[in-house]
């Protein structure tokens, strides 16, 4: 097992794009989703976990089952951002993570994102050790964590 080590939330920060903006220049709604899309895709891949790989060599995708996003300000055209990704909880074939994107002290806007690990049918399969392991490290209460999936891995 991974030796437990606490870090911070995941960072990944970004440029608002014009393409990113509405007429006004600010961000229109449903690109949040997009910036804490890439947010997640981003701490699997510094950790050398490469989602293509992932599908090609396991099976494995990751999908959205739910989320619930809280838009508190807007943000606006050129500002730059920065997209935090915490772990809050993992069960077999799912993993739950708060996202939350920032300009600066402002706290823009904050989602619970709940993921289903797929195979290419579409049916659940357990989310590789490696990868909650990973998302663990992105969490304060990593040892609760890790102890728990250790009692359901058998």
């Amino acid at each position: 097992m991974a030796e437990a080590r606490h870090s911070a939330p995941h960072r990944y920060p970004l440029r608002v794009q014009w393409e990113d903006t509405d007429a006004a220049g600010i961000v229109y709604y449903a690109n949040y989703l997009r910036f804490i899309e890439r947010g997640r895709s981003d701490v699997l891949l510094r950790a050398g976990i490469d989602q293509q790989d992932l599908m090609r060599e396991q099976g494995l995708a990751f999908a959205v089952r739910s989320c619930a996003i809280d838009y508190l300000k807007p943000a606006r055209l050129h500002e730059e951002l920065t997209i935090l990704t915490e772990f809050s909880a993992a069960s077999g074939a799912t993993l739950t993570l708060a996202q939350a994107v920032w300009r600066g002290l402002d706290e823009l806007a904050r989602a619970k994102v709940v993921l289903a690990c797929i195979d290419g049918n579409g049916r659940p399969k357990r989310v590789p050790r490696q990868v909650v392991d990973l998302f663990a490290t992105l969490s304060t209460n990593f040892s609760q964590i890790s102890g728990m999936l250790d009692s359901k891995d058998g």
